[in-house]
């Protein structure tokens, strides 16, 4: 099962939505004109459009299956007194005292240029039930970054 907001599971039907009625359609079409040059044994159009079609129908299958185990989040019942899942997280890394903003996300919504960092990261990991105020240690791959939690809010 995977959590996520609402806004998440919007762009994932979105982003469903626009495979299977505009690209899977167009990839049809060029496997069509393609079939309509002739020889297919050395079409190279013919398997590029197959591969594309191929690709896409995995890709269209991955999100009906996250779709399909998705549950969204109520975000009226979460606390904002720890760390969880779609909590805006505002900490300072003691190492070099940068300030750092996150909102810990379900895997299919992170995005490092928004600020959204997956809950199965490892920064997200050590934050988790985390109060304001306290200090957690986490071990990433250049070393291990030492972050005090400022705030957190929803």
């Amino acid at each position: 099962m995977e959590y996520m907001s609402q806004e998440g599971y919007d762009k994932l039907v979105a982003e469903l939505h626009q495979l299977e009625s505009v690209e899977l359609p167009q990839v049809r079409e060029a496997i069509a004109e393609a079939r309509d040059k002739g020889d297919l044994s050395e079409n190279f159009e013919y398997h590029a459009a197959k591969r594309e079609q191929s690709r896409l129908l995995g890709r269209i299958r991955f999100k009906q299956k996250v779709l399909e185990n998705a549950r969204v989040v109520d975000t009226s019942r979460l606390g904002s007194d720890a760390v969880g899942l779609l909590s805006k997280v505002v900490m300072t890394n003691l190492n070099n005292n940068a300030k750092m903003t996150y909102t810990i996300t379900s895997p299919h919504e992170a995005n490092l240029r928004e600020g959204k960092i997956s809950i199965k990261s490892p920064i997200a990991q050590a934050l988790l039930n985390k109060k304001a105020g306290d200090v957690v240690e986490v071990h990433v791959p250049i070393g291990t970054l030492k972050l005090r939690i400022e705030s957190i809010t929803l």
